[in-house]
């Protein structure tokens, strides 16, 4: 396992040449520390675990690592399913190659939600449709607490206890050599 900075664990998420759609997320505040966890997973993909902290209300750091190569039938209970129906939804996004191409994502977005206006839709269909719209690499169902850790979050961190022990020194590491400590700077 290789920690490296949460920048670059997003971007191999974001090139990773798999189904956009199949991605499930798990996230929450960190334990014992400053910052949060998040937990991001494919079945072709694999699973990453990123740890982050705000350094300043305009610039997050954080380290990440893959720790798995696959979801095998151990780790998928622990990822949320899209049948789900409490689970919310998260998007990892790329910025548009240039200024013809944002204009095509604006495009097809306004297209896709004239549609969604004018037909019976779902919540989720929406979304699938507005991420499709916008070429988003990496999508899915999420479980997530602003506050708190919900119970996949303990548990994936429990199966990857050594990578999580691990990423989190390298975080402790990298808050006290920012000197933030327990604030903004």
């Amino acid at each position: 396992m290789r920690v490296r900075d949460w920048q670059d664990i997003l971007a191999d998420v974001t090139d990773a040449d798999v189904d956009p759609d199949g991605w499930r997320a798990v996230a929450g505040d960190r334990r014992g520390g400053l910052g949060e966890d998040l937990y991001l997973g494919h079945p072709n993909a694999g699973v990453y675990a990123l740890k982050t902290y705000t350094k300043n209300p305009t610039e997050l750091r954080g380290v990440g690592a893959r720790v798995a190569r696959r979801i095998d039938e151990d780790l998928e209970p622990l990822l949320p399913r899209e049948e789900r129906e409490d689970a919310g939804r998260f998007a990892v996004q790329s910025p548009p190659e240039d200024e013809a191409h944002a204009e095509t994502m604006a495009t097809r977005l306004e297209e896709t939600v004239k549609v969604h206006a004018e037909a019976p839709t779902t919540p989720d269909d929406f979304f699938e449709d507005v991420m499709d719209a916008l070429d988003s690499p990496a999508f899915g169902p999420m479980e997530y607490e602003f506050d708190g850790r919900p119970d996949r979050l303990e548990d994936l961190s429990e199966e990857f206890a050594d990578a999580d022990e691990l990423l989190s020194k390298d975080l402790d590491d990298l808050v006290e050599s920012d000197g933030v400590d327990r604030g903004f700077q």
